[in-house]
Formats: C-alpha cells, sequence, structure tokens
C-alpha cells in the first residue's frame, strides 16, 4: 500500500508551548491506523495539526502527495480529510439531519442527499430519529452522528478521537464495528484511542505516543500474536492499564 499521510517532524503546541515534538508517522492507503497512549501524551495535538486546527511550529504534514503543513480546516474537507474531535462537539439543538448537512456544506444539496442516505445505511440506529435534535440522542447514538457527519465531506481520509470515550461495552463494540465496515470500503483511518484490547482487533498497524513524542511502531497482527500484550503496553505506554479486554 502507498502512503496516503506523511508526517514528518511535527513540532506543535499551544501559546508558544511544545506539546509534540519530532513525531513523524505514515498511514498507508485504506488502512486502519492506530495512535495508542496515555492522557496526555500528545495525540490530541498531534489530529488538530493533521486536521489544520493548530499550526504546527515546524515539521510537514503531505497528504495524498501534497504539502498541507499550515492549511485551514475548511481547505483540508474540501480536499478529502474529515476530522471527529474527542467529545463529538455535537451542534446539540439542532437534529439529526442538521446536523448532518452541516457537515456536508462543502457539498452540493445533491450530494447531501445521496451521502445521508448512505450514513443512514451505515447508522440504521440513528435512521428513525432525523428530526430528533441531537442531544435527545444517546450517547453511542451521537458518536454515530458525528462519524456520520464527518463522512459528509466524502473524505478519504478519516481522523477519529477517542470514539470509545464514555460508551458502553456494547456500543463500543457497535461503533467499533462500524468502522471495521468503513475500512472495507477503502476508507483510510487514522485513530485515537486509549482501549487497546478493541482497537487491535480492527487494526492494521499501531503507533504509540508518550510524553508528546513516537516511541515506537507494531503491526497490529504481531501484536495480537503476541504472547503477552501486557509487556508491549508496558514498554511503550509506560502502563499495563490501556484499556479493559472486552473478552
Amino acid at each position: 500500500m502507498t502512503d496516503q499521510l506523511l508526517v514528518e517532524e511535527i513540532v506543535a503546541g499551544y501559546d508558544g508551548k511544545v506539546a509534540i515534538e519530532d513525531v513523524t508517522l505514515t498511514v498507508a492507503r485504506g488502512s486502519l491506523t492506530a495512535l495508542l497512549g496515555a492522557n496526555g501524551a500528545g495525540k490530541t495535538t498531534l489530529m488538530k495539526s493533521i486536521a489544520g486546527l493548530v499550526v504546527p511550529f515546524s515539521g510537514r504534514i503531505r497528504f495524498d502527495g501534497t504539502d498541507v503543513t499550515g492549511k485551514d480546516a475548511r481547505r483540508l474537507v474540501e480536499m478529502g480529510v474529515s476530522y471527529v474531535p474527542e467529545g463529538r462537539a455535537m451542534a446539540r439543538a439542532l437534529s439529526v439531519r442538521e446536523n448532518l448537512v452541516l457537515g456536508g456544506m462543502t457539498r452540493s444539496k445533491q450530494d447531501n442527499r445521496e451521502q445521508i442516505e448512505v450514513v443512514m445505511s451505515l447508522f440504521p440506529e440513528i435512521a428513525g430519529r432525523q428530526h430528533s435534535p441531537a442531544w435527545q440522542l444517546s450517547g453511542g447514538q451521537q458518536q454515530m452522528l458525528a462519524i456520520g457527519r464527518a463522512l459528509m465531506s466524502r473524505p478519504r481520509l478519516l481522523l477519529l478521537d477517542e470514539p470509545s470515550l464514555g460508551l458502553a461495552p456494547l456500543l463500543v463494540k457497535r461503533v467499533f464495528e462500524r468502522l471495521e465496515e468503513l475500512r472495507r470500503t477503502g476508507l483510510t483511518i487514522l485513530l485515537v484511542e486509549q482501549n487497546y484490547w478493541i482497537t487491535m482487533k480492527i487494526a492494521d498497524c499501531a503507533y504509540f505516543m508518550r510524553n508528546g513524542r513516537i516511541v515506537g511502531r507494531k503491526e497490529a497482527a504481531e501484536m495480537r500474536s503476541a504472547g503477552s500484550p501486557e509487556e508491549i503496553l508496558s514498554a511503550y505506554l509506560g502502563s499495563t492499564t490501556q484499556g479493559t479486554n472486552p473478552s
């Protein structure tokens, strides 16, 4: 597989203070790549840098061979990059359908009508709630809506920040099943997670972040076959508590 996303030696942060340093990673076209790390490791800062919400101090980000370093979020959406932030960031007072239309603001009305049908097919749990305000949805339904909204722009790269956050195990399983479906369509996904166990069931490879740096990379198949995954977690993250084993 060729690389769709290339991040090279990115340094970024807020108000002049460095949060991530010398971060380099690649995401292969059509793959699901995981970014694992504890709270405060710098994962969200990296995702925001890729999504155009944080301008890196230095380094380079290339998407489909084009240098997109420092481009604003709207331009990146137009180019095919969609970001689902931690916490979902719903327009809570708007209906499910209105939230989806917002996600497709860079597309035509006809495109939106067609893509809404695609999203409803992927997430039948919200198909019957199109006219309900987003705040009335359950946590799992809100996460599905957040992903659906990101899909409205027909992205080629989907950035997901902690989609399992605050969800019951059964809902986490459902959300990750849909992510696996999306990966099978050829969509490239970069997924930030703390839940190691369920992530490794669908990921192709994983990067580990610690203290603002990438400290390792493993093929998921290698990690799934490891005799003691806890040793890998301890070595890379300094902890064996990254998520619980749902099995």
